[in-house]
Formats: C-alpha cells, sequence, structure tokens
C-alpha cells in the first residue's frame, strides 16, 4: 500500500474510534474518567486558577480577544515580507540591533501568527461557546479555558520566534513552541469532551465539526510519526494538508455554519450539506497551503528525518484524486452558507448581525481560491512544477480570503452574547471589512499577476527580471497594507466595544436556530414555516401579543 493511502487509512480508523467512543463512553470507566479530567482542569491547577476569572464565557471571550490582537501582527509579518521581496534593505537598520529581516523569515512568521495566532484562537474560542450550547449544558472549566489560552499566546509567540532563529542555544525552538501548543490543545479537548458527557440533547452536527477538528490534531501527529510518515516528503506533504483540511477547514466550516444560522436569524438551509461538509472535510485532501511538507519536519524535529523521495505514480494518483474529490464538501459548505445567510445585511448595518460580510465573504471565494490550489498542487505532485511560482500568493489568499474573514465573521456574530455589549462603532466595522478585504483582494491579485510575469521570463530564458514586475510587487505590498489597517480597526472596535459598546437587551440575544426549543407565534402561519425555521415535533409554539384579562368598551 502506498503512503498516501496507508497514512490516510490509519487516521481514518483511529479518528472512527475516537468518536466511537465519543458517543459510547468508557462502559465502567466513565465515572472515573469524568472525576479525574474534572479534577485535572480545576483543582489540579492550584494557585494558578485563581489568575483568571471564571465566569460563563470567559473562556470563550479571552481567546478570542487575543485572536484579534495576534491578528494584527500576522498583517504586519504579511506585509513586512511582501516588502521585503523587492526592497531586500528596506529594514536594514534594524542589524544594528542584531536583527537581520529576511523576507522569507518574516513570512513564515505571517503563516504562524495567522493560523495559530488568529484562525485558531478563534476557532478554539467560539468553541467554547458553541459546543455548550449545542449540547445544553454549560463548559466544563471557564477557569482552565481563560488561562490556557494565554500559554497558547505564549506558544504562538515561541513559533514566531523560531521562525526567525529555530536554534537558540543549540535547542530547536519550533518543536518546543508546537509542544506547548499541543500541551493546550490536550486541555481544550479534555475541557470540550467532558462538556460533551454532560450533554442533556444530542449536538448539531456543526458542533462535531469543531470537535472533529480538535481531535484531528493529535491523532494525526500520532499517525505521522508511528506510520513513518514523518520521515519522508511526501508524508510530511499529506500531513500538512490533512491537517489543513481537518483542523482549519473543519474548524472554520463549523463556527462559520453556526454563525451563519446566528447573523441571519435564518435555520441551516440543509442538515444533510452540513453531514456532507464532515465527511468530506475528513476523507479528501485539502489543497490549501504550501507545496511542500516544511512545516510539519519542522513541527516535529528530532522525530521526522529529511529524506526526500519522489511521488510514486500510485501517489499521484491518490493525491489527485482525494484532491479533487474536495469540491465536493467545499461546495456542500459554500453553499449552505449563501442560502442560509440570504436575505441578512451585508454591509453590517444591523447591529445584531455582525460578521455577515466576511462570512458571506469566505463563503464566496473559497470556491475560486481551492479551484486554483487544485491545479498548484497537483501541478507540484506530478513533479511538473510549473506553477510553483504562484504557489505562495494563493497559499497566503487562503489564509487572509478564506480563514481569516469566515473565522474573524464567526467571532463577530457571537461577540455581542459573549460580550453583553455590541461592537462600539458599526461605521469601523464597516471600514475594517473594505480595508481588510480590498487590500487583500487587490494586494494578492497584483502581487499573483507579478508572479506570472516571472514564470513566463524564466520560460523564455530571459535572465534580467521585469521592472515592470518589480513595479507591480510594489503596487501589492502597498494595497495590502489595506489589510493592516482593517485589522487594526477592527481589532479596536473589538476591544472598545467591550468598554463602551452600546448594552444588549436580553430580547436582542439571538440563539441559534439550528435548534429551536420555543416558536414565537405573532401572526397565522403555516406548520411548513415552522418546521423550516429548525423546529421539531417537540418544540413549544408561544403566542404572542395575546392575554386572559376580559375585553372591555374602548373609550372614546
Amino acid at each position: 500500500m502506498d503512503t498516501i493511502l496507508s497514512t490516510m487509512f490509519y487516521f481514518w480508523i483511529t479518528l472512527f474510534i475516537a468518536y466511537f467512543l465519543m458517543q459510547r463512553g468508557l462502559w465502567i470507566f466513565s465515572d472515573v474518567a469524568k472525576g479525574t479530567v474534572s479534577f485535572m482542569l480545576e483543582k489540579a491547577l492550584g494557585p494558578g486558577a485563581d489568575l483568571v476569572e471564571g465566569r460563563p464565557g470567559a473562556g470563550a471571550r479571552s481567546w478570542i480577544m487575543q485572536g484579534a490582537l495576534w491578528m494584527i501582527f500576522a498583517s504586519m509579518f504579511t506585509f513586512t515580507s511582501m516588502w521585503l521581496t523587492h526592497d531586500p534593505d528596506a529594514l536594514h537598520s534594524l542589524a544594528s540591533w542584531g536583527y537581520t529581516a529576511n523576507a522569507e523569515e518574516l513570512a513564515s512568521a505571517g503563516v504562524y501568527a495567522t493560523l495559530y495566532g488568529t484562525v485558531s484562537m478563534f476557532i478554539i474560542g467560539c468553541s467554547f461557546h458553541i459546543i455548550p450550547k449545542l449540547a445544553g449544558t454549560e463548559l466544563a472549566s471557564e477557569t482552565n479555558a481563560n488561562l490556557v489560552s494565554f500559554v497558547w499566546t505564549i506558544s504562538v509567540l515561541v513559533l514566531v520566534i523560531g521562525s526567525q532563529n529555530n536554534s537558540i542555544l543549540g535547542i530547536d525552538i519550533i518543536p518546543l513552541g508546537v509542544a506547548l501548543n499541543n500541551i493546550v490543545l490536550l486541555a481544550v479537548i479534555m475541557n470540550q469532551l467532558l462538556t460533551v458527557a454532560n450533554k442533556t440533547r444530542n449536538i448539531a452536527t456543526p458542533g462535531w465539526l469543531i470537535l472533529i477538528a480538535l481531535l484531528s490534531s493529535p491523532i494525526l501527529a500520532i499517525v505521522s510519526i508511528v506510520s513513518g510518515a514523518a520521515n519522508d516528503n511526501v508524508g510530511q506533504w499529506l500531513t500538512y494538508h490533512i491537517f489543513g483540511g481537518t483542523f482549519f477547514f473543519a474548524g472554520v466550516a463549523g463556527i462559520a455554519l453556526y454563525a451563519s444560522s446566528i447573523a441571519s436569524g435564518n435555520p441551516l438551509w440543509s442538515k444533510t450539506l452540513v453531514g456532507v461538509t464532515l465527511i468530506g472535510s475528513i476523507f479528501t485532501i485539502n489543497p490549501f497551503g504550501d507545496v511542500d511538507g516544511q512545516m510539519v519536519m519542522d513541527a516535529f524535529g528530532p522525530l521526522a528525518d529529511n529524506n526526500v523521495m519522489p511521488f510514486t505514480n500510485q501517489d499521484m494518483l491518490s493525491a489527485s484524486f482525494l484532491m479533487a474529490l474536495v469540491s465536493i464538501p467545499v461546495l456542500a459548505f459554500s453553499s449552505n452558507m449563501l442560502v442560509t445567510m440570504r436575505g441578512s445585511d451585508m454591509f453590517v448595518d444591523d447591529p445584531d448581525a455582525s460578521g455577515n460580510a466576511e462570512l458571506n465573504l469566505g463563503s464566496w471565494l473559497i470556491i475560486p481560491i481551492v479551484i486554483g490550489s487544485l491545479f498548484v498542487q497537483t501541478d507540484a505532485v506530478s513533479g511538473t512544477n510549473e506553477l510553483l511560482g504562484i504557489s505562495n500568493s494563493l497559499s497566503v489568499m487562503a489564509g487572509w480570503l478564506v480563514l481569516v474573514p469566515l473565522s474573524l465573521g464567526a467571532a463577530l456574530s457571537l461577540y455581542p452574547e459573549l460580550v453583553g455589549r455590541h461592537l462600539f462603532s458599526q461605521n469601523r466595522a464597516r471600514w475594517g471589512f473594505w480595508m481588510m478585504t480590498g487590500g487583500a483582494i487587490f494586494g494578492l491579485s497584483i502581487t499573483m499577476i507579478a508572479d506570472f510575469m516571472d514564470i513566463a521570463l524564466a520560460e523564455l530564458l530571459v535572465e534580467d527580471s521585469s521592472n515592470l514586475s518589480e513595479e507591480l510587487r510594489k503596487v501589492g505590498s502597498v494595497m495590502f497594507y489595506g489589510v493592516v489597517i482593517g485589522s487594526i480597526l477592527h481589532t479596536l472596535n473589538m476591544v472598545t466595544g467591550m468598554f463602551r459598546g452600546e448594552l444588549i437587551s436580553k430580547k436582542s440575544v439571538r440563539t441559534s436556530s439550528i435548534s429551536v426549543e420555543s416558536y414565537s407565534l405573532v401572526s397565522p402561519t403555516t406548520i411548513r414555516r415552522i418546521l423550516s425555521s429548525g423546529a421539531d415535533l417537540d418544540t413549544e409554539v408561544i403566542p404572542t401579543g395575546e392575554n386572559d384579562e376580559k375585553g372591555s368598551a374602548t373609550k372614546l
């Protein structure tokens, strides 16, 4: 059996076992496991538990706000790397402090800050609110969720430092950051599993997307090491893209689908398509990201080898087929999102619908970007490498035009209920959206045009680079600076809103229509309309605007 199919098979089996145990429990050991995990999450923290608050929603707020702060640094690192591509000496003065700025290293720092600092923290932060809501219970430990968010931030900081200098005093920095990251993720998983164990109702499918995303990271790491996939470039490439499909795509899809119902007030258009998204994220290879597995090799450190092996014909066929299948869950997710949000206000004028614009943007752009990524990855797997020059620009597009908008949109949709206040300024939210969107679309598109020009010149064996290509890169980097400004506007809006935002009333707090417990009947309607709102046979229908008081004559 080839590397790709064997590794995928082990991953599927292990993930199925984890799902089975979550559904069935640990037999007579379930109560023991619950008690042990509860002790580890609360009492085992010792004095550390007194450093943070454990009020409801504190954990989710902490993760989301820190994710917003990392969004600023992620955009700054990415912008600086784009600028240094055409002007390597722009930050030469920093050499007097002992730091030599390098475009590739700053691009790597931007990737770590974007994926682990922004997207991951938004996914985990939203999950701390969504899973308890869908399970009909409270989060097992708000204190633990709040505390480990700061440890996660430290791990991201270590990864960013490691991207600049991976060896300090003979110690590999990136594996250290990844190890710290996984320790925190283990605490997050235990917290969520204990919450699920106390559920009072069945969890809707978006919740399972989030749970599978969280579980996939440690499972994939173990499978990659045990199966030997981490020892060669083929296995490292596969591990990188499985992680992108299960953790990032499934996690973002889960919180975005839940948020689309929150933001629009509509039920999810199709529960079947949510299931297709879940199954597809597990059984396909996501083409987003780099064309190699360098990040995986850096993450595993001494546990991984640098064996360079060409893709066999069977590996090429398996990889190409599984990547082509990713169009099914992507189309299912995109169509479900867009139809669910039909009629909602895309321009965030409604204070109760913050995040709609970002959710719409990510849902539209995921299709063309995944198609482009499919062509680039297939080209790399086949060994042709004709499109290698645009892989970096397309990878940044996947981050800033799909993952960040969807995760940010979900966080903004949940913001009022988590904070108890609206965003400070809807005008600032609007400007933040347009600055980020315009900067990312125009900046990265212009940069990609320059990439295509360089590819064409290389094919013609032209030695001197084109001045036009260099000028386009300057324009692209300047345009991308809008993303930095937009990130700052969004973050300031969220932070200021915690203290000065308009207080929300209980009536304005929206609940997800994924699972409806009551339906307010305000006018004559049909059974079909009630059921289409997400109601079932146990939903309580409550007439409004009526009372039992005795009527009297109207006084003129």
